[in-house]
């Protein structure tokens, strides 16, 4: 019979944190498989834990280390799952265990606890019962402007992780495409300098700016577009369409500078260029 893969979520700051319920797991599972066993290896001294450490579970080595740790899994072990901080897989390692216990009907339990981006959205004073979770932004600063534009005409709140070193660059890119959406920086949530810098996206960077930066782990709440963005006049989107590709956009490309010049979802855009039949290379006799 095959052991249980629990994925247990721990503190992000705060010790006090961690629920008992993953204390309890901790203590009594035979393998915990950690990102980095020295900062999980605090969490345990803290409360007296003496585990045993599994094969550690990072980026770059989930291909070699799964199929062991599986491997423990069906001879019968019970298995913890940690990530240095947080719920494991929320921008964190673990995925490609979790997937592949699911196919080999291995049991898969979750133990839920903290989670950044929630603490940041429940307390930014933004909308919460309709919210997008982006996860880390790119490094690449072109690919992470694609994701940032597709935010235009959203409505939703959307939440998303930056490191401090890249959180200016992002606020730039934010301010050119929407300065006047509301904006909400969470930083070191649940340690001892937490702290939420309010405003628009403009007022929000020139603080930062002011202070030469912030330190600490960082989560932006961005505030969703007033109201129900409008689809203009078919007709106009498609000749637009029509236009940029022919000046050689391609059409993922035609569709994101549709979206920041008339202020639409990505998204509706999309599905009137695919009601159309025009998604992708325009037929010879487009007009």
């Amino acid at each position: 019979m095959p052991g249980t893969l629990y994925i247990c979520a721990t503190p992000i700051g705060n010790l006090k944190d961690v629920t008992l319920r993953t204390l309890e797991v901790l203590k009594q599972v035979d393998w915990v498989v950690a990102e980095d066993t020295r900062h999980t290896e605090k969490l345990l001294r803290h409360y007296g834990i003496q585990a045993k450490f599994g094969p550690s579970l990072y980026e770059g080595v989930e291909r070699e280390r799964v199929p062991v740790i599986v491997s423990a899994l069906k001879a019968g072990k019970d298995v913890a799952l940690v990530s240095d901080a947080g719920t494991p897989l929320i921008s964190d390692p673990g995925y490609p265990l979790v997937r592949a216990c699911v196919e080999e009907g291995i049991p898969v339990v979750p133990v839920p606890g903290p989670t950044a981006f929630v603490a940041a959205l429940i307390a930014s004073g933004l909308p919460a019962d309709s919210f997008v979770f982006l996860g880390a932004l790119p490094r690449r600063k072109g690919a992470k402007k694609e994701i940032l534009e597709d935010l235009v005409g959203e409505t939703r709140t959307a939440v998303m992780y930056e490191s401090p070193h890249r959180l200016e660059q992002t606020l730039d890119l934010m301010a050119e495409l929407y300065p006047e959406r509301p904006l909400v920086l969470a930083r070191e949530l649940t340690k001892v300098h937490e702290e939420f810098i309010r405003g628009v996206v403009r007022e929000v960077r020139e603080e930062v700016r002011r202070r030469g930066g912030v330190k600490g782990e960082v989560v932006l709440v961005l505030g969703g577009e007033g109201g129900v963005p409008r689809l203009p006049d078919p007709g106009l989107v498609l000749d637009l369409y029509r236009v940029l590709i022919r000046r050689g956009r391609r059409p993922q490309e035609a569709v994101r500078e549709m979206a920041r010049l008339l202020g639409v979802p990505k998204g509706k855009l999309q599905m009137l260029i695919r009601q159309e039949g025009m998604h992708g290379e325009l037929p010879e006799d487009a007009g």
